[in-house]
């Protein structure tokens, strides 16, 4: 009986991510296409050594942004910011004071210089946070194009009151070039248990990096569809990674600031 509970839970949590998975699917491919296209223009305009800044300020929102850092069969292009701020590892309740405080996201994005020709992606599970806004508006002052990855659900089902949110009261969604909706419901868990009052099993990891890798893939596709054989990452784990990766680490180390 115990064993049969346990497969019931997974099969509904497995159901409710294979469900918000495929309605990414089905109603991002669009918007996808688009970050995919505006990656391989970005890097076909500025040349093979152009950075495409990835960036989750919010505890586990930075998981998405280390997702496709440094990644096997991904981009080398790819340099995720990795503010301390945030960081779960630097304390929990710590990175959720610092997400919340206004102005820090603009430290952020000034302290790694970003400005005119970059661009950024900035992803956030619920797309409100004030580190993340403040992000958000300091790249389009400096010129910067930015890809916004969030939940518009969440972000528009949130109180214009909630303390999480930036002075402005406004939404990633409304201040980027181009968004991606990952969906995630609001409060993120979705499998409920008799006699436990709050849902579990957050979902939104899934969504940010599901995300993500496509939008990877099809800038990687679109690249090799040009002509241009762009440069991967393999595994260190595979055989001849560490040769491999290091055709790049010269050119890469020193301009990618957590490499």
């Amino acid at each position: 009986m115990q064993n049969g509970r346990h497969t019931s839970l997974m099969r509904t949590y497995a159901e409710q991510v294979a469900g918000l998975i495929g309605r990414i699917e089905a109603e991002e491919a669009d918007a996808i296409g688009t970050a995919a296209t505006l990656i391989a223009d970005h890097i076909a305009r500025h040349g093979a050594d152009r950075l495409i800044y990835v960036y989750g300020p919010g505890g586990h929102s930075n998981l998405a942004a280390q997702e496709v850092f440094f990644r096997a069969g991904g981009l080398v292009n790819v340099s995720a910011i990795l503010d301390e701020g945030t960081l779960l590892s630097g304390g929990a309740l710590r990175s959720m004071a610092i997400e919340r405080t206004p102005g820090y996201g603009r430290i952020v994005i000034e302290d790694n210089r970003l400005g005119a020709g970059d661009l950024l992606i900035l992803v956030n599970a619920y797309g409100i946070n004030a580190a993340l806004i403040d992000a958000a508006l300091t790249a389009r002052e400096r010129g910067v194009s930015v890809i916004g990855v969030s939940s518009r659900e969440h972000a528009d089902g949130t109180a214009p009151g909630h303390p999480a949110r930036h002075p402005t009261k406004q939404n990633l969604h409304d201040l980027v070039d181009l968004h991606i909706d990952t969906k995630v419901p609001i409060g993120d868990a979705v499998i409920e248990i008799e006699g436990v009052p709050e849902r579990v099993g957050a979902i939104s990891t899934f969504a940010n990096a599901f995300t993500l890798n496509c939008v990877m893939a099809a800038a990687i596709a679109e690249l090799a569809g040009r002509g241009t054989v762009p440069e991967i990452w393999r595994s260190g784990n595979a055989p001849g990674g560490d040769e491999r990766n290091g055709l790049f680490l010269d050119r890469f180390r020193g301009r990618v600031r957590w490499l």
